[in-house]
């Protein structure tokens, strides 16, 4: 079962980019090739056998910030390189890269024996560990901004790093992940079936204590973390983001009521915990009908700005689209109706258009004409329906719904058409 299990889970994950061959090897005691991805060899401690490759570019900060980028199963790290635009925000910001590479058949990270989940228990997490102790020292890199960030295993390694080493890391970013802890095994199998079918249900104080049973005493602070996950995740199914915000809420000690909630993209719900600002102690990002390999190029710019490596320290924008929306809205004391008018001023034909818009807080959707609705509040997506989703370039079209509200009436915003933002009009 086992077997088949991580064949499945090969597959689902390994139609990202191949990897290609490392350009060069280097000792530890001098700093690798500027702009080029390297492989380290002698860097410490590395009980299971792990590769490490360094990617540093050719202007590389004065102490730069260390990030590191966790491959997904039957991955490499070279090719968490070529499939990640990690690197393009590297040459942006000057930091450096550490992929660490699994040599194992599996081609998984180990996010379940008693070892990887204690801290200097043994297996990746330890070789992980010296990885950025050699960086630190070869490019005397500032011990208080490294960062972990991972897809599936990578992402669950993401979330046992920053159990096991609080101390080290500052923030982390996971994509289709599970929270420390739940895939821990003790008949040395990689696979927990109960964590990845979503069905391992803990209380918060529950999961919190299972991070801090992996460094027994520490009184420190702990890390921030960023969560990612599609809700169609048939590998590691979407309920496990809510057990991970349990987790790093309480950790963190902070309330599980987010203090924020928008949508950034069409069909993304994202929620904020303990802050409201882009680097919120605990931050959850939930992309509707998205299966396991949720991971976008652009997501990483996302990431960055989480970390607070980008330039502003602010959100990037959604991308920039070829629509244009006008809506005007009607209220009396408790309802509304509002009229929204898209126009693509782009160059190509819609097919099946989404609209996608944040609703106020307080106002929910009765009902709606010109689109199907959905859901009724917070983050909607309007689809087109048979006779009118079709949009040819600067075609219009009318939509409308109904709507109750609690005491803000005002219109939608954050306007985007199939995924790039509209101008509003």
């Amino acid at each position: 079962m086992r077997s088949v299990l991580t064949a499945l889970l090969l597959l689902l994950v390994g139609g990202l980019l191949a990897a290609p061959p490392a350009s060069a090897r280097t000792g530890a005691t001098a700093a690798v090739p500027a702009a080029t991805l390297t492989e380290v060899t002698g860097f410490g401690a590395n009980p299971s056998d792990l590769r490490m490759y360094v990617y540093a570019p050719a202007d590389v900060t004065a102490h730069p910030a260390v990030v590191v980028a966790v491959h997904w199963c039957g991955g490499s790290g070279p090719a968490m390189h070529s499939g990640t635009e990690y690197a393009q925000l590297a040459d942006r910001h000057g930091f450096v890269i550490v992929y660490p590479s699994v040599t194992r058949g599996s081609k998984c990270f180990d996010v379940s024996s008693p070892q990887a989940l204690t801290r200097g228990g043994g297996s990746d997490p330890v070789g992980i560990k010296s990885m950025i102790d050699w960086v630190i020292t070869t490019y005397s890199a500032d011990t208080s901004r490294v960062f972990a960030t991972g897809i599936s295993s990578g992402a669950m390694m993401t979330n046992v790093l920053l159990g096991d080493y609080p101390d080290v890391f500052a923030a982390g970013a996971a994509f289709a992940g599970v929270p420390f802890g739940c895939f821990a095994t003790t008949d040395g199998s990689e696979w927990n079936s109960a964590c990845s079918g979503g069905t391992v249900i803990r209380t918060p104080q529950q999961w919190g204590d299972l991070v801090r049973g992996a460094h027994p005493g520490y009184t420190g602070p702990r890390p921030r973390m960023q969560l990612w996950h599609g809700t169609e995740d048939d590998v590691l199914r979407h309920p496990n983001l809510g057990e991970e915000i349990k987790q790093w809420t309480q950790v963190r000690g902070i309330g599980q009521t987010p203090a924020a909630t928008d949508a950034p993209q069409s069909g993304w719900t994202r929620t904020r915990y303990g802050g409201t600002g882009d680097q919120a102690p605990v931050e959850a990002i939930s992309l509707q009908g998205v299966g396991h390999n949720l991971y976008a190029w652009g997501m990483a710019s996302r990431v960055i700005t989480f970390f607070g490596l980008d330039s502003g320290g602010t959100t990037p924008p959604p991308p920039t689209g070829s629509c244009t929306v006008t809506v005007s809205t009607s209220a009396w004391n408790t309802g509304l109706t509002a009229s929204v008018t898209i126009t693509n001023t782009g160059a190509t034909t819609l097919t099946g258009w989404q609209l996608g818009f944040a609703l106020p807080a307080g106002q929910s959707i009765t009902n709606g004409w010109g689109a199907t609705y959905a859901p009724a509040s917070g983050a909607v997506t309007a689809t087109g329906a048979t006779y009118n989703g079709t949009l040819a370039p600067t075609a219009s079209v009318t939509v409308g719904y109904q709507a109750s509200h609690t005491g803000d009436s005002s219109p939608p915003t954050a306007f985007t058409l199939n995924g790039s933002a509209c101008t509003v009009g």
